[in-house]
């Protein structure tokens, strides 16, 4: 059996699933249940025994201890983070919260149930953390991507906590032994995603008729990663990685997020094209940058191929196309994220440039 932390929201749920349709191995899953976290994700898993559901925080320490030891995981993989840029510079307590003081809360219950483990298990068991490649800052245009060894230089409140928390996991296997992986992952897409991230808010928005607003110039710069690649890489971590070390985990498609609208827009225009005839681009809007918005992101990805076996499956292409359809087929799902709360979060955060 193997403990997921934040198993409700993008990333982990796609975990969660994956792991089921692979494995028969138990996940309990932990998560508070946020904005973000979402029981929809794991509709597919209602009366399915191998999945049990916790809602709790991974600051409550009393709920840590209990439910290790009612359940003695084998693992522990830990997805619990507040983890929206936007949101943390509008009020970045939570994030000290959730990614710095329950990261350290979550890793003291962990070492106490692991160092009383029978010897056998306390040898095999696993600490992942899974961490982004914000915590390295940002890179100048022709810069070579974040390696392993890239000094961290965080830029928001976001990846500050983030790298915080990678720092603490560090230190708790150098001071206390717990063996720890952590992996840095470039910017994920694919289902599930919360639409306040731009390409679930660029197809929403599309579709219901909005202006898609585009940052600054809409030159910054990310890797992306198909969310499936993702998961398949921790799984990968999980199984074989060495103990202490980090793995970048990328998917080199560094691309501009002009052109991530723009070709969200061209298989909108191709899958669901406007009544009208126009195409979606039409509804492009330039608005008033992020404070601080760092330029690019750019992951090499060797390490963990090299060392482990693994790169990913997915192109940009056939990737954001699987992702495109999703939303289309399931309106449904989207309709019952986008309550008034979030309406009322977008509209505050995408101003025009005329309007800031």
């Amino acid at each position: 059996m193997i403990l997921v932390t934040g198993g409700a929201g993008f990333i982990g749920a796609n975990f969660v699933l994956d792991w089921l349709a692979g494995s028969d191995e138990p996940v309990i899953n932990l998560d508070k249940l946020t904005y973000a976290g979402n029981l929809n994700n794991l509709s597919s898993l209602q009366g399915d025994d191998r999945h049990i559901f916790v809602q709790g925080d991974i600051g409550d320490s009393a709920l840590l201890a209990q439910l290790l030891a009612q359940h003695q995981p084998r693992a522990v993989v830990n997805f619990a983070a507040e983890s929206h840029v936007d949101r943390s510079i509008h009020g970045p307590e939570d994030f000290i919260q959730t990614n710095m003081v329950g990261t350290f809360r979550l890793l003291e219950a962990v070492r106490h149930y692991w160092q009383a483990l029978p010897a056998e298990n306390k040898a095999a068991f696993r600490f992942l953390h899974v961490s982004t490649d914000e915590v390295y800052g940002t890179l100048s245009k022709d810069a070579p991507p974040f390696t392993e060894e890239h000094t961290y230089e965080p830029n928001s409140p976001y990846s500050a906590s983030k790298a915080a928390s990678d720092h603490l996991v560090r230190a708790w296997h150098h001071t206390y032994g717990l063996p720890v992986l952590t992996t840095n992952c470039s910017n994920n897409y694919g289902p599930y995603h919360f639409p306040e991230k731009l390409i679930p808010l660029m197809i929403v928005n599309a579709l219901a008729g909005k202006n898609l607003p585009v940052y600054g110039d809409g030159m910054q710069v990310r890797d992306w990663l198909y969310v499936k690649d993702h998961c398949s890489a921790i799984r990968r971590v999980l199984e074989a990685g060495q103990l202490g070390e980090t793995y970048n985990v990328g998917g080199w498609n560094e691309k501009p997020n002009i052109e991530i609208v723009n070709t969200v827009c061209a298989l909108l225009d191709e899958l669901r094209p406007r009544t009208d005839g126009q195409s979606y681009a039409s509804q492009i809007t330039y608005v008033q940058d992020r404070p601080g918005h760092d330029r690019r992101y750019a992951i090499d990805a060797r390490k963990i191929e090299r060392e482990l076996g693994w790169k990913p499956a997915e192109t940009f292409d056939t990737g954001i196309r699987k992702t495109v359809a999703w939303y289309l087929d399931n309106a449904d799902w989207v309709a019952n994220v986008q309550t008034g709360a979030y309406r009322d979060w977008v509209s505050k955060q995408y101003t025009t440039k005329d309007a800031a």
